[in-house]
């Protein structure tokens, strides 16, 4: 869709907040363009009572005193205008970029599938500061500008009609021309504001693996790439700033040549005795007046049209709608103290993009309240899906879960995911110091809680020899810890939140044998009282497990304790031995 003025309409909800503030800039606005108009005609007194033989000093003084207080005048309101103007600008940006961010956390992983984080953080900075600009400039810029054309063209009909229908004439010649070539500007911006975008995600995408980028000696490969999405960025933003280059070339040529027209005529006029020079005066700053409003407004139409490409960018993302929402009228659930109990029937879920390959296919069971089952299986087996679908960052296209007799889907998304704490196999640190990140779980809890988490999960050994201890500031994706300290904070941040369900993705996969028996001792005072699912390799963590169940290609195919299993010599036998031989070897 091809963006338009009209498009800056879904910025209405974010300034009908300020209309009182709106009316203030109005006032300003209109005494601004009021004062800009009336100078002309204080200065044609000025010029015909300097010019009269009968004035006098006084007379003199007097017309040169008025004249300055307009131009006061005009200060004072040009400066309140543009203070309230730009405050305007900040405000209502600031309220549209919160709220853009707030509405893309609350999506589902469907729309990260499809949406690089790079094209969002892009939507929020540039796209923003265009709608900034507008709102907190240009749009000002351009009523004063309409105000003063507009009284401009009114005081040229009462002082000289036949040379206001020559100076229109000349304009109407600017007016058809700068539509049609605006129309093009238009696309060019909405154009080269997504190839800006396809530039940032590609940047965003390489330095959140920049550890894989440099291992695989892949710096340069990346740099051209970046290079390629640059050179088309910047070849399209060059087409439009030649488009927008003739725009306002040939506004600016024929404004000058309405300028010069009522010049010529007006002095013709003086020539013949039919106008004063005050007159003439007036005439020209009136005109100056309205070929420079129509030069502004075609700067500022083409700043309306990039601030319309990126209002649409912006409202495409406040109007997605989440794949996985809370019910008008949810459920409040029960959760028990001992855990909660959960109920597959008939589970069946593919992704979006993957249609014709299920990811689990008629999974149903019972896990009892306070039960500890391990999910193993091969690689894509559905283990991590099932924990995704528990989360409900995905609903399953047929069947449903229930927990504590209640489908998941009845219940609030806040509700839910409040009562489940996951430890993935790729543990999440924050840019924020160790208390930070181990609060993330449970941001009202005390310090005190926070530590005892820490011990909990034995991390408190390695954190108190850090620099601040539980102040020390980890980085950007805590690039100062090991995997194993990581692993271990990822770990205190669950046991602080204290949730009746757990989940464990493979938490124990990048500690060393000594840490593992520390933090195996951990889960197992975790696990207690609550409903713990675990997807694990690890025979040393399934052992531990009061059940089984093995995944194969989403299918259920067995499901029991570890001796169980192993009698059955089945799938989990032969994935056991696997294992076992591997930890031989090792």
């Amino acid at each position: 869709m091809k963006p338009s003025p009209k498009s800056l309409s879904g910025l209405t909800p974010f300034i009908r907040p300020y209309t009182t503030h709106m009316a203030f800039a109005g006032v300003f606005l209109v005494l601004a363009a009021g004062t800009t108009l009336a100078f002309p005609w204080f200065l044609k007194h000025l010029i015909d009572d300097g010019l009269a033989t009968s004035a006098t000093p006084e007379m003199l003084a007097h017309s040169f005193i008025e004249l300055f207080a307009v131009a006061a005048a005009l200060a004072v309101f040009s400066g309140l205008r543009f203070y309230a103007v730009s405050w305007l600008g900040e405000k209502i940006t600031a309220d549209l970029r919160n709220k853009v961010y707030a509405h893309v956390l609350r999506q589902s992983p469907s729309f990260f599938e499809t949406t690089q984080a790079g094209e969002v953080l892009s939507r929020l900075s540039s796209d923003t500061t265009l709608i900034q600009t507008v709102v907190g400039s240009s749009f000002s810029m351009g009523l004063r500008n309409l105000l003063m054309g507009a009284g401009a063209i009114l005081m040229l009909i009462y002082s000289n009609p036949v040379l206001m229908l020559k100076v229109m004439a000349v304009l109407c010649v600017v007016i058809f021309p700068s539509v049609y070539m605006g129309r093009k500007v238009r696309r060019l911006s909405r154009a080269s504001q997504d190839r800006v975008a396809d530039a940032s995600a590609l940047a965003a995408e390489v330095l959140n693996a920049i550890p894989v980028v440099q291992s695989y000696t892949a710096e340069t490969r990346e740099a051209n790439k970046y290079v390629v999405s640059t050179r088309q960025a910047l070849a399209t933003a060059l087409r439009r700033i030649r488009a927008r280059s003739v725009l306002v070339g040939f506004i600016i040529l024929m404004s000058s040549a309405a300028l010069l027209w009522g010049l010529y005529m007006g002095t013709l006029s003086v020539r013949e005795g039919t106008t004063t020079a005050g007159e003439l005066s007036q005439l020209v700053v009136y005109v100056i007046l309205l070929a420079s409003a129509f030069a502004v407004l075609g700067e500022v139409y083409g700043d309306i049209l990039r601030a319309a490409g990126a209002t649409e960018r912006l409202m495409e993302l406040l109007h997605t709608e989440s794949s996985v929402s809370t019910p008008a009228q949810p459920v409040a659930g029960r959760w028990p103290a001992g855990g909660s109990s959960l109920v597959l029937e008939g589970v069946q879920f593919h992704y979006p993009s993957r249609p014709q390959t299920p990811a689990l296919s008629n999974l149903s069971g019972t896990i009892h309240a306070g039960q500890t089952v391990a999910i193993v299986g091969p690689s894509g087996a559905g283990k991590t899906t099932l924990f995704a679908l528990l989360m409900r960052f995905n609903d399953p296209q047929t069947g449903q879960i229930l927990i504590d007799g209640t489908p998941s889907q009845h219940l609030a998304l806040d509700d839910l995911r409040s009562h489940i704490a996951v430890v993935p196999q790729e543990p999440v640190i924050f840019s924020g110091t160790v208390s930070e990140n181990i609060l993330y779980g449970r941001p009202e809890a005390m310090q005190q809680e926070v530590q005892a988490a820490a011990r909990a999960a034995f991390a408190e050994e390695f954190i108190l020899e850090l620099p601040q201890g539980y102040s020390t500031y980890l980085g950007d994706r805590g690039v100062r810890l090991s995997g194993g300290q990581r692993q271990r904070i990822a770990i205190a941040r669950a046991m602080l939140k204290n949730p009746p369900i757990l989940l464990l993705d493979e938490a124990t996969s990048a500690l060393d044998a000594h840490s593992e028996r520390m933090v195996q001792a951990a889960l197992e005072t975790a696990t207690r009282g609550r409903t713990t699912l675990v997807i694990a390799h690890r025979l040393a963590t399934v052992q531990r497990a009061d059940a089984i169940w093995v995944l194969d290609h989403g299918v259920l195919v067995e499901r029991g304790t570890h001796a169980d299993l192993l009698a059955k010599g089945g799938l989990y036998a032969s994935l056991a031995a696997l294992q076992f031989n591997a930890e031989l070897s090792a």
